[in-house]
């Protein structure tokens, strides 16, 4: 259906797994031995993103001279780790905070490159029409990775469904909460499974990506939803330090935030995903 290269579970941990074992010896000075040359190879999460660089590709891209390969990944992980040791050229998945977090936690030189949406994140429930009617002792799922976890706290203590300790950030657990009038329970999961969870919880929050492979319309489904405005969590293209004036890479910039690509984001998502440009 689309000339992406999808990369099945089994190949992502064999990916992860060749970082761990390369990581030590790489540095900084790999990045100057780029080929510029061929194709512009881009790690991206199905939906939205590898749809987005899809549209590029069989729209844009070869008008602007740009060689265009995406590769779908469906874990937040491999396609920074990918991107640092030059399996692929750029990335296309996550927001700044997640970034910050994950180069100090694994030494890696990620950077971003352009900023282009915003997928607000959503408490959904397939037991429940509102946040008013979570019983007491609900469970509720959230993503397990240190910064969807506290963006998904926060998500709830903005909506006064529990109250979070002052001046706690982007690394808040459950740990923190200082009221829960509802006595809610938290269920900790990979983000990719929140989705999958909602049968067995009474509600989850779900990152926006996941929510529309779910086939769930955020701006329609979501019992909570993030507001847009002065939102951190734009994702953007991101690449390994010192490759940020790739020519590659500035073509794709631009296209990326044209005109062309607002309206594809507006007539396809409906809402459900935010051009932030």
């Amino acid at each position: 259906m689309r000339n992406t290269a999808k990369i099945t579970t089994a190949v992502l941990a064999a990916g992860a797994l060749t970082f761990g074992l390369t990581a030590c010896g790489s540095s900084d000075s790999d990045s100057s031995s780029t080929d510029t040359s061929g194709p512009l190879v881009v790690a991206a999460s199905p939906v939205p993103h590898a749809e987005i660089l899809t549209y590029v590709k069989d729209n844009l891209a070869k008008d602007a001279g740009l060689d265009l390969e995406v590769k779908e990944f469906t874990d937040y992980v491999t396609p920074n780790t990918a991107t640092e040791d030059g399996s692929v050229d750029a990335n296309y998945f996550q927001n700044q905070p997640y970034l910050d977090d994950f180069n100090k936690k694994n030494g890696t030189h990620i950077v971003p490159s352009v900023t282009v949406h915003l997928e607000p994140l959503g408490l959904y429930s397939s037991k429940v029409k509102s946040a008013d009617d979570l019983k007491s002792g609900a469970t509720i799922a959230v993503p397990n990775d240190s910064v969807n976890e506290a963006r998904a706290l926060k998500l709830l203590d903005a909506n006064g469904i529990i109250t979070l300790k002052d001046g706690v950030g982007n690394e808040a657990t459950p740990a923190d909460i200082v009221e829960n009038p509802k006595k809610l329970e938290f269920k900790e999961l990979e983000a990719a499974q929140t989705p999958r969870s909602l049968s067995d919880v009474d509600a989850a929050v779900i990152n926006g990506n996941y929510a529309i492979e779910a086939d769930l319309k955020p701006a329609e489904d979501a019992l909570v939803l993030e507001s847009a405005d002065d939102n951190p969590y734009g994702n953007f293209l991101a690449v390994k330090e010192g490759n940020e004036n790739d020519p590659r890479v500035k073509k794709l910039e631009k296209l990326l935030t044209s005109p062309e690509v607002k309206k594809f984001i507006e007539d396809k998502y409906a809402g459900s995903v935010i051009a932030s440009f």
